[in-house]
């Protein structure tokens, strides 16, 4: 069974600007800014590809992307380094035409100091990284993909089982904070709790995470606001986790009929991602956390090619099968022709 899930909210930006991108990459990326000025808090990205601009350099502009972010690697600054000076005061000056957020020169290249000149000019920061180019359009793309990918808020509480990613959901004040709080303590680690982004990664990653106010800050009725890795440590925390099962808590209910073999598998649609959805009833004196543990350890043995629901249905069938089998071998009456029928109809 599947659908999408309801309880979520759509989020998408449609700019990040220039200054956020080098506040984000000046210390992780060692970038580094070459012009002089301040950047200009307005000038703005709005497209999460990069682009290489060599053949908009050489004169070709017919097809330049000039909205992206333009990095310069060995190809773009040594074919700007063969130019003789007027000339290479043309090239640039003709691809300043164009309205574009910013330059990276990568590999730690020397820029020319009329690339310098000439952006200043028109306003548009230089950056430089010393990262090889491959592997700084494998960073920056990521960032941009996760700053433009749609993303969606769930009401919930997160944390990482054994490796396996829970998220809690169900309505207000049923103890997903209180569940997750527990489960911390048994040493497993917090994602986020009460608020959850999730952003889609490739085609089938939903990855979740807090949000950047609340990070690792839970609040607890009747006790109020506590901070997981302060009184915890570091390793009760993480930043960010695949989500592979939603845990749906919800009151019980003894007119409801509920799963009670785990052959019905359920999952839900998020981004279009299929999610593992665990409906799970609660009532006082039900030991969820130890529950919570058993789910992220039976997701384990499925992942890695055992199922206990089905494994129990395949002995069933074949003890089934067999008593079958006996009863119809002690009727003499019965043909060779007739049991091999019954068995052909039996396993179809």
């Amino acid at each position: 069974m599947s659908g999408k899930y309801k309880n979520i909210k759509e989020i998408k930006k449609d700019f990040i600007t220039v200054a956020f991108l080098y506040k984000e990459f000046k210390g992780r990326f060692k970038l580094e800014k070459v012009t002089p000025s301040e950047i200009n808090p307005e000038i703005r990205i709005s497209e999460k590809d990069i682009h290489r601009p060599g053949l908009a350099l050489a004169g070709y502009v017919k097809l330049f992307t000039y909205d992206r972010v333009q990095v310069f690697g060995n190809t773009e600054i040594h074919y700007l380094e063969q130019l003789n000076a007027e000339e290479r005061k043309k090239s640039i000056e003709g691809f300043f035409t164009f309205d574009i957020p910013c330059v990276i020169v990568t590999n730690n290249n020397t820029v020319p100091e009329e690339l310098i000149e000439i952006a200043e000019l028109n306003n548009k920061p230089v950056f430089r990284t010393r990262y090889p180019t491959t592997r700084f359009s494998y960073f920056i793309n990521d960032f941009l993909d996760d700053q433009f990918s749609t993303q969606v808020i769930m009401h919930g509480s997160f944390v990482d089982v054994y490796g396996v990613g829970l998220l809690f959901t169900g309505k207000s004040g049923i103890g997903k904070s209180e569940i997750a709080l527990d489960l911390v303590e048994r040493g497993h680690r917090l994602v986020a709790d009460d608020v959850v982004v999730m952003t889609k990664k490739g085609e089938g990653v939903l990855m979740g995470a807090g949000t950047a106010l609340a990070k690792h800050i839970m609040e607890i009725r009747g006790l109020g606001i506590i901070d997981v890795s302060s009184i915890f440590g570091i390793r009760s925390i993480r930043f960010q986790k695949r989500v592979e099962v939603i845990v749906e808590l919800e009151d019980w209910d003894k007119n409801k009929a509920y799963d009670r073999t785990g052959l019905d598998n359920s999952t839900v649609d998020v981004l279009d991602v299929g999610v593992e959805l665990i409906k799970l009833p609660i009532f006082p004196g039900k030991n969820i956390t130890v529950i919570a543990e058993v789910i992220a350890l039976n997701y384990l043995c499925k992942h890695y090619g055992y199922n206990a629901a089905e494994e129990f249905r395949r002995k069933l069938q074949e003890k089934i099968s067999k008593k079958s089998a006996d009863n119809i071998l002690k009727n003499d009456d019965i043909s060779i022709e007739k049991t091999t029928e019954y068995f052909e109809h039996d396993f179809e």
